[in-house]
């Protein structure tokens, strides 16, 4: 898994791609799925 630029996460919501948003290890590490509402 690689870490993407705020512009890399916005073009691939873009499209249509589904990313996941994760938090820092010391936290929950928890990550989530996050996708635009209009490729639902």
């Amino acid at each position: 898994m690689s870490i993407a630029t705020t512009q890399e996460i916005v073009t691939e919501l873009r499209a249509g791609r589904m990313v996941i948003l994760v938090d820092e290890e010391d936290r929950e590490n928890e990550g989530d799925l996050v996708m635009a509402a209009e490729f639902v």
